[in-house]
């Protein structure tokens, strides 16, 4: 692989990363009881809960959820980043990406 070639795809994986860090993904828990939002860099915009899935009771519970909502959310962003690592490298591993 020469420069030119390199330089051609970490062009195209700069972009690649822009785009991924403009979506919006939604982690959620319980059913639903707990959806959260996030960028393509790890930023919550949004928790929504479901008020008739808790009461004052489950608050415990709840602060699980919404912890376990976001793991999801963060996990959707990484596997996004990964696939588009390799889609960019064509699975090739290249040092200093990622």
């Amino acid at each position: 692989m020469n420069m030119r070639e390199i330089q051609k795809m970490q062009q195209k994986l700069m972009k690649m990363q822009e785009d991924l860090e403009s979506n919006l993904f939604t982690g959620t828990a319980g059913g639903g009881a707990v959806t959260l939002t996030m960028t393509g860099k790890y930023e919550i915009t949004e928790v929504k809960i479901d008020p008739e899935a808790f009461s004052a009771e489950d608050i415990e519970e709840l602060e699980v959820m919404v912890k376990a909502a976001a793991k999801d959310a963060h996990d959707r962003v990484t596997d996004a980043q990964q696939k588009l690592v390799s889609s960019a490298t064509g699975g090739m591993k290249i040092p200093g990406l990622f």
